[in-house]
């Protein structure tokens, strides 16, 4: 566990881990992982201790899963990142509406 700032609430909050690591636009490291939702090699859906995430690239492939940990890397070019939160309505959406946009 560790502190994060919460900045809805505007204080520290004790929880899970999430840290995104990218090397070069060619590698990302991403720990607080809950489940893999889906992915190929153009996008990868995840569900985080922060919310669902998308990330978006090509000839994406996961390099390493271990889902004791949380843990995902991914390889391959890295175009973009995007949370979906609810306050954007990208949640309300859901991340199988996204699979079928």
């Amino acid at each position: 566990m560790s502190q994060y700032y919460d900045q809805q609430s505007g204080s520290k909050v004790s929880g899970p881990e999430h840290d995104i690591i990218m090397r070069s636009r060619k590698l990302l490291e991403i720990t607080g992982v809950k489940q893999v939702e889906s992915f190929d090699n153009e996008e990868f859906l995840l569900d985080t201790v922060m919310g669902g995430l998308a990330i978006r690239g090509q000839n994406l492939q996961m390099k390493n899963l271990d889902v004791e940990k949380g843990i995902v890397s991914i390889k391959g070019r890295i175009f973009d990142m995007v949370y979906l939160d609810e306050q954007s309505g990208e949640k309300a959406k859901g991340l199988f509406g996204k699979l079928f946009k």
